[in-house]
């Protein structure tokens, strides 16, 4: 690991490239060990020179947006964490360029600025775009599918594609990206004209709604566990009285069953062992597979 990064330091600012970095700082969990290196990417051309060399001493890369949709093992992490910083926002009539790591709550309330109406009901959510699209992610009846063109990204080669909204084989939670065939660099999103003050308003309400029936008081990853087919996940596990059930820091919300809260110096053990009675008993009372829509990632 170390002929590794003594060849990307070549390449990276200082400041930019971190050794064993805890992850708990770079999660909204709080929680995680430390990654062997975390390095913040800002170019197209360091990305490329980084896959180059990761590639050469055969290093294995993540690539992590705004860390919240995650649990990272408390064992951290072997290689290398990308963290993508790419800020770029164009706006031509209706449609926008922005760059992977554009979060999704100022994107939205930038779009209201020119009156740009699609991402209202996304406004809330905590993660970039790069994240956004790696996951199909959504909130109240919308996904980024519903709004986006194109994706562009780079492969492990360095070399660089786009491809449209249909190649990306959306689906509940899901993308083409969840095979690691890249990493993502900007998107275009086809957007609608508006009135600025309906836009904002639809915004607050949503935000208004997240603080109500969310937990934001505490740290989480979101949502822990995916809807089911045909079955709110969520109403199963408050259903079994499972709302409050606590492992260590790691406790089932009292305020929404969906989410697993971190409620003061929380391990990622503590949390998975929360999961795992949580999938037991679901199946037991009710004969259901719930599944985890965080990933997770790391060693023990």
């Amino acid at each position: 690991m170390n002929d590794c990064y003594q060849e990307l330091i070549k390449w990276i600012k200082p400041e930019d490239i971190l050794q064993e970095e805890p992850m708990s700082k770079h999660t909204s969990f709080h929680i995680g060990g430390k990654a062997d290196l975390f390095i913040k990417i800002h170019q197209y051309e360091e990305l490329a020179k980084v896959l180059k060399i990761a590639k050469s001493y055969q290093v294995p890369i993540f690539i992590l947006g705004n860390g919240t949709n995650i649990l990272v093992k408390d064992g951290g992490i072997r290689g290398i964490v990308l963290q993508i910083d790419f800020q770029k926002i164009e706006v031509q009539d209706t449609v926008v360029t922005v760059g992977a790591g554009v979060k999704v709550p100022y994107l939205a309330g930038k779009m209201a600025t020119y009156s740009l109406s699609g991402l209202e009901n996304l406004y809330g959510i905590p993660g970039t775009v790069g994240g956004l699209i790696r996951m199909n992610g959504g909130a109240y009846g919308s996904e980024i599918k519903d709004v986006l063109l194109t994706t562009t990204y780079m492969d492990k080669e360095g070399n660089i594609h786009t491809i449209s909204n249909e190649e990306h084989q959306f689906s509940y939670r899901h993308s083409i990206f969840e095979k690691n065939i890249g990493v993502i660099l900007e998107a275009k999103l086809q957007l609608t004209k508006g009135k600025e003050e309906e836009i904002r308003q639809r915004m607050e309400e949503n935000l208004a709604s997240r603080k109500q029936n969310q937990p934001l008081e505490y740290p989480s990853a979101g949502s822990t566990f995916k809807r089911g087919d045909g079955f709110i996940t969520a109403k199963l596990i408050d259903e079994a009285g499972l709302k409050g059930y606590q492992v260590g820091g790691a406790e089932i919300s009292t305020k929404h069953a969906g989410f697993i809260v971190n409620k003061g110096n929380a391990t990622a053990k503590d949390v998975l062992a929360v999961v795992e009675h949580t999938k037991q008993v679901i199946k037991e009372l009710f004969h259901k597979e719930i599944k985890l829509e965080i990933i997770v990632i790391g060693e023990d």
